[in-house]
């Protein structure tokens, strides 16, 4: 049995502490040990204490000196669209033109222009890009992340990019929780109801015999689909066996937190046109909230989602970066702490919360990641900087020092 022993973390943030998502005051309680270590064996953590309690019980570890830096949790992505062909360069420009997300989706850009590129990629092609995106997270921090379909918008496309997730995982550090979102977009030459049936009955039960997805998803939107045909694929997929998320209220205000409520979602995600009758609805069916801020920085918008009201209601909030190729081209989940102090007023022990054991919950893996603590897999960052809330106050440059993933390095950055 292999044995690691970690040493000298300035901050060892572990986020110890109740065994459920955090809420209230609970998400501002990170847990640091100071001088902090851990003895890792097989893979997974062992003993956590302060460098000399570990030291003791260390014997033969190879060891691991985090030299007076910070040690958090890996990231926990829990909104992330990690494969997709091509870019969106087009779109890019043309926002910062002035013109908005729908009008450059009604010109033939947006959801489908990326859908025409994945539509002509092989797998190979699509599992290649993956990979480096999936380089990308790992070097930011990040080591488990939930991933959506949804650029295929056809059976056979919507299944060959579960198969590239499955692969991901297979053959990079990093893990995928994959996610069914046939449901992103409307493809051409078809009504939106017909597609619905195309889902329902073909799709969702493709995915379900092959396992391909844990969860399925919806974007629930005027101009994409509606309340009714939101609750149609949800409540189909609930009797297969899916766990449901939901992108809601990110444009308008649908009532699309209220159905997350209705069905039992475990997310709803985005919500920045949720209002405190949506709120209490979440509540009370502990529906967790997925805030993205990246999604409305890259919008250039200022409507982000009311995550004070949100955390003061007493939901567990969780934060993420909705990396995609149109609407938030990032993976850095540091930048979306900065973004979550700065523009959603958390605090960056409430944001660390969020992107770490609230996240790990969200994906129903609350009991093996987002915490550094006895029993639960060694994925964590050793962090140039000796306090952790510097995480969210320097931003868009790297503090990652080196990545590990079940006590194996996984990214080290030169």
């Amino acid at each position: 049995m292999k044995s690691v022993a970690l040493l000298h973390a300035s901050q060892l943030v572990t986020l110890a502490g109740p065994k459920r998502p955090r809420i209230g005051s609970e998400m501002s309680e990170v847990a640091i040990t100071r001088d902090g270590g851990m003895l890792i064996r097989d893979g997974k953590i062992d003993i956590v204490g302060t460098s000399k309690e570990v030291e003791k019980n260390a014997r033969d570890a190879e060891v691991i000196d985090a030299g007076g830096r910070v040690v958090l949790p890996g990231f926990v992505d829990a909104h992330t669209h990690l494969v997709f062909a091509g870019n969106r360069l087009d779109d890019f420009e043309r926002r910062a033109r002035g013109e908005t997300y729908e009008k450059i989706a009604a010109a033939g850009g947006g959801i489908w222009s990326t859908v025409e590129k994945t539509h002509a990629s092989n797998d190979v092609d699509l599992l290649v890009q993956a990979k480096k995106h999936a380089n990308w997270f790992l070097r930011c921090g990040t080591t488990t992340v939930e991933a959506k379909s949804g650029y295929g918008l056809t059976v056979e496309d919507e299944l060959k990019i579960l198969r590239v997730m499955r692969l991901i995982s297979q053959e990079a550090p990093l893990e995928v929780v994959p996610t069914f979102l046939g449901a992103h977009a409307v493809p051409r030459g078809r009504s939106s109801d017909e597609y619905v049936d195309l889902v329902i009955k073909e799709m969702l039960p493709r995915v379900a015999s092959g396992k391909l997805a844990e969860f399925c998803d919806i974007f629930c939107e005027r101009g994409y689909f509606d309340i009714e045909q939101s609750r149609k694929i949800l409540t189909a997929a609930k009797k297969l066996g899916f766990k449901l998320r939901a992108h809601v209220d990110q444009l308008t205000n649908s009532g699309g937190a209220k159905l997350a409520a209705e069905l039992g979602a475990t997310t709803a995600d985005h919500l920045e046109k949720t209002d405190r009758v949506g709120i209490a609805a979440l509540k009370s069916a502990d529906v967790q909230p997925v805030l993205l801020p990246g999604s409305v920085y890259a919008l250039g918008s200022t409507c982000y989602p009311p995550a004070r009201e949100m955390m003061d209601a007493g939901l567990a909030v969780v934060i993420a970066t909705d990396f995609n190729p149109g609407s938030s081209p990032t993976v850095s989940m540091p930048m979306i702490l900065s973004l979550a102090c700065t523009q959603m007023k958390m605090s960056p022990a409430e944001a660390i919360t969020a992107s770490t054991i609230n996240a790990a919950y969200s994906l129903n893996r609350g009991d093996k990641i987002g915490s550094l603590e006895p029993g639960k897999r060694a994925n964590f960052s050793i962090l140039d900087c000796e306090d952790y809330r510097e995480l969210a106050y320097w931003f868009g440059f790297p503090q990652v020092h080196s990545v590990y993933v079940s006590g194996e390095c996984a990214h080290k950055n030169a």
